[in-house]
């Protein structure tokens, strides 16, 4: 099962936007859905801080911007998980940043033998022009998925020049023979209204019909459309399809269902114990905001024990990989020694960090100011040297 698709144009109202107030709740997001390859991400991205925990001694110094729950900040607009493009490769060449796992998979009912089977093994080996050749006869004769596999070929230009068009035209004629890949697919390609004129009842329908056959991100993505449509009272319909997906491993999916359950939305009511445990499991499946979230959760005792050690890791984690609100936070855990031993060194590094992220605050500012001059020289030197990943 093809796991990604190409970025819909579609900008859904977010699920923590409409957890935080009615007036949110009426507001869609707007901005149209960056059209380069990103990270498997399909929850919008926070904007603003997770809830802030309080350092000994720090309750004045954690006043500001970072202070908002994750619900009460603006958000940007969910993005579908996109296909990651780029030169074609030659014959028998995997795509570049693409592994053979991403290629689809053989159709659980088709013969280890068949044609369909030889054109589906020749993709998955990177010989891109040998599957069209053995799909395309096979596609002409109605064959469902032979029709997705040209799809595909033809959306990521594997061999061929890629042509949208003819993409969807592919994926259109499979998601009506009732392919769940070829109507998720086909139902983006409608949000999107590039390739084929925009439809959004056709695509809400499609989305549902590939979410009901067990496609994870079409599960995902239609429990979105369900909270849009019903601002109010759609989390009771959503949460179904966001257990299904999460249940698959989708992390956005994951998180998703850690703030309904933190906020107590489509369940019966706020459960932090479940709310941490959808956490974990999206922070391990390496959703940036869950381990921001976690991290704090850990470090606060919330939905279970407290783990400062742990919860230090896990910050520290999102700070060097450039995350400002991390960066902001692993500079009061090392100047107050929660998590870790005390380190002014440390610290003082990663509040010049923070500075240069905008993320700094001003009990962090005013403590550097009161270093030595010489561990100020050595913060500096030390951020200098600093690379995010």
């Amino acid at each position: 099962m093809i796991m990604r698709a190409r970025p819909s144009a579609l900008c859904l109202v977010s699920v923590l936007a409409l957890l935080a107030s009615p007036a949110l709740a009426q507001e869609s997001a707007g901005g149209g859905v960056p059209g380069v390859a990103v990270p498997p991400s399909t929850l919008l991205p926070l904007q603003a801080a997770p809830t802030p925990f309080e350092l000994p001694g720090e309750a004045e110094a954690l006043q500001g911007p970072l202070d908002v729950p994750p619900a009460a900040a603006a958000l940007a607009p969910p993005r579908f998980l996109p296909t990651p493009l780029g030169p074609a490769p030659g014959e028998g060449k995997a795509l570049a940043g693409v592994s053979l796992s991403d290629a689809p998979a053989v159709p659980g009912d088709m013969e280890p033998a068949s044609p369909t089977a030889e054109a589906y093994g020749a993709f998955q080996r990177g010989y891109y022009l040998s599957a069209m050749r053995l799909a395309e006869p096979l596609a002409n004769l109605g064959d469902p998925a032979a029709q997705t596999l040209l799809g595909e070929i033809y959306a990521r230009g594997l061999g061929v020049p890629r042509d949208e068009k003819e993409s969807a035209r592919w994926y259109a004629i499979a998601a009506k023979a009732g392919v769940a890949e070829a109507q998720f697919r086909y139902a983006l390609i409608l949000l999107e209204g590039k390739a084929a004129e925009r439809d959004d009842a056709t695509a809400r329908d499609l989305m549902k019909a590939a979410a009901d056959s067990g496609n994870p991100l079409a599960a995902f993505n239609y429990g979105q459309m369900l909270i849009q449509s019903a601002p109010t009272g759609g989390f009771g319909d959503a949460i179904t399809y966001f257990r299904m997906a999460a249940d698959k491993g989708v992390p956005d999916a994951e998180y998703a269902l850690s703030q309904l359950y933190a906020y107590g939305k489509g369940v019966e009511k706020k459960d932090d114990a479940q709310a941490r445990h959808w956490l974990q499991e999206a922070a391990r499946s390496g959703h940036d905001l869950a381990q921001i979230e976690l991290g704090i959760w850990l470090i606060n005792g919330r939905g279970g024990p407290a783990d400062p050690t742990e919860g230090f890791l896990w910050l520290k984690g999102a700070a060097e990989r450039g995350n400002p609100i991390a960066v902001n936070r692993i500079a009061h855990l090392y100047k107050d020694g929660v998590g870790t031993p005390r380190d002014r060194v440390q610290a003082a590094k990663w509040v010049v960090l923070a500075r240069r992220a905008s993320n700094s605050d001003s009990g962090l500012d005013i403590w550097f100011r009161g270093l030595p001059e010489a561990e100020q020289k050595s913060a500096l030197e030390a951020a200098n040297r600093f690379r995010a990943g």
